[in-house]
């Protein structure tokens, strides 16, 4: 899908169609006979071609409203693509389908007096207010085939206003059990959405720009009692034109809902396909003993070249992730069945010891549902190597177990000989990338490794293509260099499906080798860059490559 922007006031169109949906005459029309519906002569988008922004002023709500509905049934039938309508409201109260009357400090009357109309919807969520200095977002999109459809949308909805915050130099985030966006404790926008029976979305979102915000003194705004409301003008004490907003909300609109397919992949991305008599050994005694590895989770680009040489990042701790990074291709979401845990250390050390390793490499998902995030399973794993595979080096590539000491000491106290935990992205992007992760935590988790066992070589992975400067890229490698990360992963971000992160640019092979060159006057023992370089992509020599002290038994400090 190419992305294309339109930025208009679509008056071409109303021409055509007789009829402005800002004019009082036209404010009643239902979605049947709403003049702005496309004819059926026109070209059909059943497959999603390019995506339409249209500005439309300031509009009364029930207009906006029905609009949106006539371009549901248009977007159904595949007579529009996905569009985005951006307008502004006279004075509104909106109650969602929880939104309870008591949320309203004011009678209606009082409102009445006032010119605030107030209106009952079907979208989800309390009360809200609309108004000017508001931009006000109604997403028409076509939902039957994303990925976590109701959930994945509103998340999206997020991912594109923290990005247009992000355009402001404002670092906004996400609030665990809240929907909307955030400037530290208040919100700036809100989002409240329905999806009908085919699938199209309805509703949207208001981000607070040059707002009256006294106006939310009239509600209890989404039924929230103890968080208060900001505005992008209130934060940066100065104006801010709400078309300019607008071109900024345009474009992260496009790089969430449009794909990377207008970013053709270039020559140096060429993934071989599995083939191989070693490769179907490998995945044959993987599979016989229901391992997971990350190779398939994640829809590593190497698998054919690392299993074709008898090599695999083995996963443990089940297939499920507690959490949900934007660019991760491993199953999410909540834990039903537990894992078998007890069995896959020994299944782990077993397949280890059948391949003949010298090194290995175990991760895992997240299990933030486990009290030690999983951590004595790691350790268990890597003392069944121990036994079964004594010659084998073994390094763990393992969660920030929130932060748990304990949980980290628990592994070093098995004596891996590199434990890794990958940083992933620059820190501007990780409300947005890594929404439940913290990137001072993941430097600290590296930090406390080194303090605590000397001995371990500490290892971390950045991707690059998801919207990263170069400035940015070189500024983390400095991070981890300072809680002396000894080795260094730099590769080219895929995205994995239209419900994941857009790859913003591919970077070349010479800017690899320079971002490896940097890594190395920076101090890293050793530094793997290239655009299919994932964390354990030649592990094996990485280990063999660096003077890496043995840290077994009496060696080991912790």
């Amino acid at each position: 899908m190419a992305a294309r922007r339109i930025y208009c006031h679509c008056n071409s169109r109303r021409k055509r169609r007789h009829e402005d949906p800002r004019n009082p005459a036209a404010q009643g029309f239902g979605p049947a006979e709403f003049p702005w519906r496309p004819k059926r002569e026109m070209k059909t988008y059943l497959n999603q071609e390019l995506l339409e922004v249209c500005w439309l002023g300031r509009m009364d709500y029930q207009a906006a409203r029905n609009l949106q509905e006539s371009l549901a049934i248009d977007r159904a039938e595949g007579l529009i693509p996905d569009t985005l309508l951006l307008l502004e409201h006279p004075h509104t109260i909106t109650l969602g389908r929880r939104g309870k009357e008591e949320n309203l400090l004011c009678t209606r009357e009082q409102l009445a007096e006032e010119g605030i109309a107030v209106y009952r919807t079907d979208r989800g969520g309390d009360v809200t207010y609309h108004g000017p200095g508001q931009l006000v977002g109604y997403p028409v999109v076509n939902l039957r085939n994303r990925a976590g459809r109701v959930g994945g949308y509103l998340r999206d909805l997020e991912r594109m206003l923290i990005l247009t915050l992000a355009d402001f130099g404002l670092a906004a985030r996400t609030m665990k059990g809240f929907t909307g966006v955030w400037i530290d404790n208040e919100k700036i926008a809100a989002i409240g959405i329905r999806v009908n029976s085919k699938g199209i979305s309805g509703h949207g979102f208001a981000l607070n720009v040059a707002t009256d915000l006294t106006y939310f003194d009239r509600i209890v705004p989404c039924g929230i009692v103890d968080k208060g409301v900001t505005s992008l003008e209130r934060i940066l004490s100065r104006p801010v034109p709400l078309l300019d907003v607008a071109s900024k909300v345009a474009g992260a609109f496009s790089r969430v809902f449009g794909s990377d397919q207008s970013l053709p992949k270039p020559p140096w991305i060429r993934v071989r396909l599995p083939s191989g008599e070693t490769y179907a050994q490998l995945k044959a005694l993987i599979h016989g003993k229901s391992l997971h590895t990350v190779c398939e989770e994640a829809r590593c680009p190497n698998m054919a070249e690392c299993w074709g040489c008898g090599t695999a990042t083995f996963m443990i701790l089940g297939d499920v992730c507690t959490r949900n990074c934007c660019f991760c291709a491993v199953k999410h979401g909540t834990i039903v069945t537990p894992s078998k845990a007890s069995v896959e250390p020994l299944q782990v050390a077993q397949a280890v010891a059948s391949m003949g390793l010298r090194h290995v490499v175990i991760t895992s998902v997240t299990r933030d549902d486990l009290p030690d995030g999983g951590a004595s399973v790691f350790a268990e794993t890597i003392c069944r190597v121990r036994r079964l595979a004594p010659n084998c080096s073994i390094e763990v590539l393992i969660p920030d177990f929130k932060g748990d000491q304990e949980a980290l000491a628990a592994v070093l106290k098995a004596c891996p000989e590199i434990l890794g935990h990958n940083i992933e992205t620059v820190p501007r992007l990780y409300e947005i990338a890594r929404p439940q992760a913290k990137y001072r935590r993941s430097l600290q988790v590296l930090q406390l490794a080194k303090a605590l066992n000397t001995n371990c070589r500490t290892k971390s992975g950045i991707m690059v293509g998801m919207g990263e400067t170069w400035d940015e890229i070189v500024s983390v490698m400095q991070d981890l260099r300072e809680v002396h990360c000894d080795i260094l992963t730099i590769g080219q971000y895929l995205r994995p499906s239209k419900a994941h992160l857009p790859v913003e640019r591919y970077y070349t092979p010479d800017e690899f080798a320079n971002l490896k060159h940097i890594g190395c006057l920076a101090g890293f023992s050793h530094v793997e860059s290239g655009p299919l370089v994932r964390s354990s992509y030649h592990a094996s020599a990485q280990a063999q490559g660096i003077n890496m002290r043995k840290n077994r038994g009496e060696e080991c400090t912790i």
